[in-house]
């Protein structure tokens, strides 16, 4: 039977103090340090508002991290802490242990909270204190400094989460006294007349990633270029299932041209991934050439893309350094693949995850990847279920990656000839050919997690995943 240990000094300390709320009140300004991390969560915890109100105005350490303390924003405890940070923002002298400087509404993975009672005196040091905070999110001090605000957003259907509907209109009314950081920025199903309100508000250079969800091409770029241009810092640019509604060839090339013009001011994009590619195809290349900083992560899946698209692919030194590439459901069988073949040349070195499913390539494409795949030598992860391959060719296929001792994660389509005269697996025959292709693979090298056949399996319902040792149905 275990005995649970007695409450600390220092906690009886902040359960004491609290059940009064007006000596709590008047003791924040000259509360020990000790207790200011203890006796907040208590107040937290049990939502004593009023509390949670002057304590924010006495903050004795330069950073809020409220959004690891509330996973969820309570709507009420947020008015609270914006109500008390209002009175010291507005005020010419500020109280002399206020030294906020970012109140972070992220839930991000850290300990500012999670510190024994023994050692808040030790944690809460300005020492300790200024160990934990980035260059980034600790401006120099300096008089009436702006408070900076962080927080991820994700835009949904309006209306808006209430929190942020009041963050929001908070911020913007205290213009110059406060800057809304974002470093995620995520549009589901906005109108963009919300989106651009939204990016009127944050500090365009603070966001690092952004993603469109559900947004007309012509539009996204009348609406959005500008705002587009300045944000400086852009690491990751995602456009998921952004349509378009034009023929005019001429028109795409123009938007595109216009698009293109953004790449020029992103001088720190890595990562740029376009989810129905169809608006670029025929215009990639005006895209790609744009592209300031070598990209990382290049994504162009479910759509269309013409010869000289791939054509572009290796020709510009933006893509010789990229880890991730993903040119899922973008089919390329009437395609030559030389292009391809030597873009993986150029990133062999670098590239550690190739996924090609369902390009519905056919076996009589793969002699002109096969050279640059094999050299990948630190590719992990290698896609390509959904193709047209006969057993021959992904036997020819299997010994190719000999040399890719890194290769964890594997996925390959059921050859042609298991297929039956409905493109369905026949799995007598099916089962005997990927004992085949397994052997032709244990030639060369030990497989680790590897999955043959069609994707789901028809038969156990398994799909290729992180946990995923061998595919092995009958």
């Amino acid at each position: 039977m275990s005995i649970r240990a007695p409450p600390r000094l220092l906690e009886l300390a902040g359960q004491s103090l609290l059940r009064d709320q007006g000596l709590a009140v008047s003791a924040m300004e000259e509360l020990p340090r000790v207790l200011y991390l203890p006796l907040f969560m208590e107040a937290f915890s049990r939502r004593h508002f009023e509390a949670l109100t002057v304590m924010v105005q006495a903050w004795p350490f330069t950073r809020l991290p409220l959004g690891s303390l509330m996973k969820t924003l309570h709507l009420e405890t947020l008015k609270a802490l914006l109500e008390g940070l209002h009175m010291v923002l507005t005020q010419k002298d500020r109280p002399r242990r206020w030294k906020l400087q970012v109140l972070d509404l992220r839930d991000v993975d850290e300990n500012f909270w999670a510190v024994r009672p023994g050692a808040w005196a030790l944690s809460c040091s300005p020492e300790a204190t200024s160990m934990r905070q980035t260059a980034e999110d600790c401006p120099r001090m300096g008089e009436h400094q702006p408070l900076k605000v962080f927080i991820d957003i994700c835009l949904k259907e309006i209306p808006q989460d209430e929190c942020l509907r009041y963050l929001f209109q908070w911020v913007y009314q205290r213009r110059g006294l406060v800057h809304l950081c974002c470093s995620k920025l995520v549009n589901y199903l906005t109108p963009i007349k919300y989106l651009r309100k939204s990016l009127k508000i944050i500090h365009l250079d603070s966001i690092q990633e952004l993603e469109i969800r559900n947004m007309s091409w012509p539009r996204l770029i009348r609406k959005l270029r500008c705002y587009l241009k300045e944000m400086k810092n852009l690491r990751k640019l995602i456009f998921s299932r952004c349509h378009h509604y034009t023929s005019d060839n001429d028109l795409e090339g123009r938007l595109v041209a216009k698009f293109g013009s953004v790449f020029l001011r992103l001088e720190h994009l890595q990562s740029l991934k376009i989810k129905l590619v169809t608006f670029f195809s025929g215009h990639l290349e005006q895209l790609i050439r744009c592209l300031q900083n070598p990209l990382e992560n290049l994504e162009l899946t479910c759509g269309y893309l013409l010869e000289e698209d791939v054509k572009c692919l290796s020709q510009y030194p933006s893509l010789g350094y990229l880890k991730h590439l993903n040119l899922s459901y973008v089919p390329l069988f009437r395609l030559s693949l030389e292009r391809l073949g030597a873009l993986l040349e150029k990133v062999a070195a670098t590239l550690e995850t190739l996924i090609l499913e369902g390009c519905q390539i056919h076996y009589s494409q793969l002699s002109a990847i096969l050279p640059g795949l094999s050299r990948c030598s630190q590719l992990t992860t290698f896609y390509f279920g959904r193709n047209f391959m006969s057993v021959d060719a992904l036997k020819d296929l299997l010994r190719h990656t000999s040399g890719l001792s890194k290769l964890s994660l594997e996925t390959y389509p059921a050859p042609d000839e298991s297929l039956n005269s409905l493109v369905r697996v026949d799995w007598e025959i099916f089962t005997l050919l990927r004992a085949e292709l397994m052997r032709t693979l244990r030639e060369v090298r030990q497989p680790r997690r590897i999955f043959i056949g069609p994707t789901p399996c028809p038969s156990c319902g398994s799909s290729p995943s992180e946990v995923l040792e061998l595919h092995l149905c009958c």
